[in-house]
């Protein structure tokens, strides 16, 4: 049988004072992420009840973005297709390459056989 020993966990630290959590904060830049609010989410699930709907311009304003997203990702998709299928034909290449030489060399052995 085995005994265990109880783990005596370290005490946790006091939690910073105000003054300490304000000095913090005035010490950062002001460019500091933790301090930037994120870009707020899209929301396409239309306007809610009792708030206006965008207006016709901010719609095609909002459509035309919509566009321009999809668009640069077909780009960029594209692009990386195009870099694979370049990738595929040279490895292809290699393949046949190697298919070759190694045809070549079971006929030598075929010959040196017989």
């Amino acid at each position: 049988m085995s005994s265990k020993a109880k783990r005596v966990l370290p005490t946790r630290p006091e939690p910073p004072s105000v003054e300490q959590i304000l000095a913090d904060v005035r010490g950062t830049h002001p460019a500091d992420p933790v301090f930037l609010l994120p870009a707020e989410p899209r929301r396409d699930h239309g306007p809610s009840p009792g708030s206006p709907g965008p207006t016709r311009q901010e719609a095609a304003a909002e459509e035309r973005e919509r566009l321009y997203r999809q668009s640069r990702s077909y780009v960029e998709m594209n692009q990386r297709l195009q870099e694979s299928r370049e990738r595929l034909r040279e490895r292809c290449e290699e393949l046949r390459r190697a298919g070759a030489a190694l045809e070549r060399g079971i006929s030598e052995m075929r010959q040196k056989a017989f």
